[in-house]
């Protein structure tokens, strides 16, 4: 058996027991406050402790201010000092260097520079970087302000931008070869690399150079901050060197850009191609050593470059449009880097340089594009007023044609290179490059087309031609390809095209047959020549809806107005449905039922002009809705359909014959959905009779009551209090509770409507104190059998609650 202590001694074991956790919580605690210092800051080492002791001394716990915090505590004092000494120093040279003679002025600068220069050298070898860091900085301060003293003393008259330029030459001398001498210092080099960015430009400064001869003082800075960038000592030379070649290359090379483009000639442009060029090439070398994303950046620098010297030369002479033609080849010559052996990061830059100069090329073309696409909705203003003379007399005629010569060669050569590098050299294009570039070429190539129609303003009957031509060869490859890019890509083409010819064809009668037939056939054959589902979707879609453009074109044919053309988009919607019901994918044969649906509503909306036609129609669509029900995937909402269709047909009837009653709009449909809820009780005893019955009398009882209490004839109320008893009498008798609820809820508000009047004056002829007391008697009455009434409720609920 278990030993149980007493309480005394198991109270003294509990307390034990909680004052050792509570040390060992204490030394936790330590120890974590330990690991958090050494996590913040480097620990020194713990004295070794026994094993002893370990278990039970807290263990050490550095102090925060240890040799970091110590370390830049000095730095902070450091370049306080060297701050203030530089201010000092600049305060003696400004304002207290009158006072001395001119010797005193020479020893004092060569003394504070000379023991400036030196010290670091000693505080290196003694171990003080940092401070050997701070006084090279004033250093360096120091010398430049020895330049600017020399100025002032030794030559006052020579001018201050060719000695700021002999001077700033002289000082990255002086500073480099410091720098080297002290190796250990990190400052002198990178000074001496900010500084390099002055000589050469003040010399162009100094001689009044041109803007070509600063664009050339600037590059050539940015060529030998590329060579330090590549092959200079250490991280801070490297970066400083780095940022100074972008900021002055990019200057330099968007100086030449803009003499290029605005250059008045060829030889004009020579000069700025020149210097485009040689940017070009102090791009691509910086970028063959470069890191990754250093080396794209330079490819592409290099690459544009490139394109901007020899466009802005070969174009220079040349209209704007075959322009921007030579650039566009420039762009693509840039693609032979993918023949040489050159780092793979600079190809993808100069790639990446060609793409960027096709893309504006094409952003060129778009508009002429984009004008030839929409331009046919202009069209529809003037539908079958004649064929115009030309193709252009179709388009918007705002757009300046003769500006847009070279548009159909720019997209074509721009689709021959997007093909070029999807055949060519499909191992070097990543997988998405080569996704891109077929669809690319294959867009382009669409629109060159269509270009080239309005450039050279064919006639009309050819263009027709020629766009249907081009939507049959697009959908011959969107058949004989699998649902990738370049398919998906011609079929968006063909869609868009397709839409524009049907457009242009409303110009004159013959057209619209001739385009939207051959257009439904097409898309039609392409369906059934295709075998994926989606693509069979859209075609057989597509073909539905240019069906129901020639049908409504046979309709104003025979001079039909809107109401009376509606019949004849139905023959449509049956065709859809026949053809659903033949077709096997199930996805296809919903995507045309929809198109045929889509033709029903067109028809719809044709006849809502005209009521008694708009009831034809509704009446059609319900025929065709009920024809559908027959199969057994489209009953239940085919079903629901058409007899929604049938009593909006039956309603429209009604009221264009001018009939009032509510009772001829709901009786129908009542006797209806009561026919249908009693197959359904037959077909399934424990349905509800809310749901089996309830719709079939709410649709006559309600509106009828709302009616009869506003009529003032006593037909209706009982006609309609006669119905409601039979209701409710059958609710009792068969125990269903819809027919005895909304039976008998009519019939008590038909009653009280017709009591109403007879109630009113009794209550008037009753002393004012009657009832009141009528009242209190019926609250006595009930309270004196409160318990046998809760019973009867009770078993009146139960009762109720049996019934279905």
């Amino acid at each position: 058996m278990r030993h149980v202590p007493p309480p005394a001694e198991e109270l003294a074991l509990l307390d034990h027991e909680l004052a050792r956790l509570d040390a060992r919580r204490l030394q936790l605690l330590n120890r974590r406050a330990w690991l958090l210092s050494v996590l913040r800051a480097p620990a020194v080492p713990s004295p070794p402790q026994g094993p002893a002791a370990r278990s039970f001394a807290p263990p050490y716990a550095p102090s925060t201010s240890g040799p970091a915090s110590s370390r830049g505590t000095q730095n902070v004092l450091l370049v306080l000092g060297g701050l203030l000494l530089t201010v000092a120093a600049i305060a003696f040279t400004l304002f207290s260097w009158g006072e001395m003679g001119i010797a005193g002025r020479s020893a004092v600068l060569a003394a504070v520079t000379a023991g400036a220069l030196v010290a670091p050298a000693l505080l290196l070898s003694r171990s003080l970087p940092s401070t050997a860091e701070a006084v090279a900085a004033l250093a360096l301060v120091l010398t430049v302000l020895d330049a600017v003293a020399l100025h002032a003393v030794a030559a006052p008259e020579t001018d201050g931008l060719v000695f700021s330029a002999v001077a700033s030459t002289v000082l990255v001398a002086v500073w480099t070869l410091y720098g080297l001498l002290l190796g250990g210092l990190r400052t002198p080099l990178p000074a001496a690399v900010v500084a390099g960015q002055l000589p050469l430009v003040l010399t162009a400064w100094a001689a009044g150079a041109s803007a070509t001869g600063f664009g050339w003082a600037l590059l050539v800075t940015a060529a030998a901050d590329v060579a330090v960038a590549s092959w200079g000592r250490g991280l801070a030379v490297r970066a400083t060197a780095c940022a100074g070649a972008l900021l002055t290359g990019l200057i330099s090379l968007a100086l030449g850009l803009g003499l290029s483009v605005s250059a008045d000639g060829v030889l004009g442009a020579v000069g700025p191609g020149a210097l485009l060029l040689a940017g070009a090439v102090v791009a691509g070398a910086g970028a063959w050593r470069a890191p990754s994303g250093t080396a794209v950046l330079g490819g592409v620098v290099a690459g544009l470059a490139a394109v901007a010297a020899v466009g802005g030369v070969l174009g220079a002479g040349l209209p704007w449009d075959w322009a921007v033609l030579v650039y566009l080849l420039s762009g693509a010559a840039l693609t032979v880097v993918l023949r040489f052996r050159t780092p793979r990061p600079v190809v993808w830059g100069v790639l990446g340089a060609s793409a960027s100069v096709v893309a504006g090329a094409v952003l060129w073309a778009a508009p002429v594009v984009a004008a030839v696409l929409l331009g046919p909705a202009s069209v529809t203003a003037e539908v079958w007023s004649g064929a115009p003379g030309s193709f252009r007399g179709a388009l918007v005629p705002s757009v300046p044609w003769p500006e847009a010569t070279s548009t159909p060669v720019v997209l074509a050569v721009a689709a021959g290179l997007s093909a070029a590098l999807h055949l060519r050299w499909p191992s070097v294009l990543p997988e998405r490059g080569r996704s891109v570039a077929a669809p690319g070429g294959a867009v382009l190539a669409w629109g060159a087309v269509h270009a080239l129609l309005a450039v050279t303003d064919v006639p009309y009957a050819v263009a027709l031609g020629v766009e249907l031509l081009l939507a049959a060869v697009l959908l011959a490859l969107v058949t004989r390809r699998a649902a990738d890019a370049f398919a998906v890509t011609c079929l968006v083409c063909a869609l868009v095209g397709s839409a524009g010819v049907g457009l242009l064809g409303l110009a004159s009668e013959p057209a619209t047959y001739a385009v939207s037939g051959a257009l439904a056939v097409l898309f039609a054959g392409s369906a059934t020549g295709s075998r994926v589902p989606v693509v069979r979707s859209v075609l057989g879609c597509a073909s539905v809806l240019c069906a129901i453009a020639v049908a409504a074109a046979a309709g104003a044919s025979l001079g039909w107005n809107a109401p009376h053309t509606a019949p004849l988009l139905l023959v449509v919607t049956a065709a859809t449905a026949l053809l659903g019901a033949r077709l096997r994918e199930p996805v296809v044969a919903a995507s045309v039922e929809l198109a045929g649906v889509f033709a029903a509503v067109v028809a719809v909306v044709l006849a809502m002009t005209d009521a008694p036609f708009l009831a034809l129609v509704l009446g059609l669509c319900g025929v065709l809705a009920a024809a559908t029900a027959l199969r057994p995937e489209r009953r239940r909402v085919a079903g629901y359909a058409a007899a929604a269709l049938f009593v909006a047909a039956a309603w429209v009837r009604l009221a264009a014959s001018g009939v009032t009653d509510p009772e001829a709009y709901t009786l129908p449909v009542s006797v209806a959905a009561f026919a249908v809820g009693y197959l359904r009780r037959r077909g399934d005893r424990a349905a509800s009779s809310w749901v089996a019955y309830g719709p079939a009398l709410s649709m006559t009882m309600v509106p009828s009551l709302v009616v009869a209490w506003g009529d003032p004839h006593w037909l209706r109320p009982l006609l309609l209090g006669v119905a409601a008893l039979v209701v409710t009498l059958a609710g009792a008798r068969l125990r269903l509770q819809a027919p005895l609820v909304l039976g008998g809820s009519v019939l008590a508000l038909d009653g009280l409507h017709e009591l109403a009047p007879h109630v009113v004056q009794v209550f008037d002829a009753l002393p004012r104190w009657a009832p009141p007391a009528l009242a209190g008697l019926l609250l006595l009455a009930v309270g004196a059998t409160y318990e046998q009434r809760l019973r009867d409720a009770r078993r009146v609920r139960e009762s109720f609650g049996r019934m279905r």
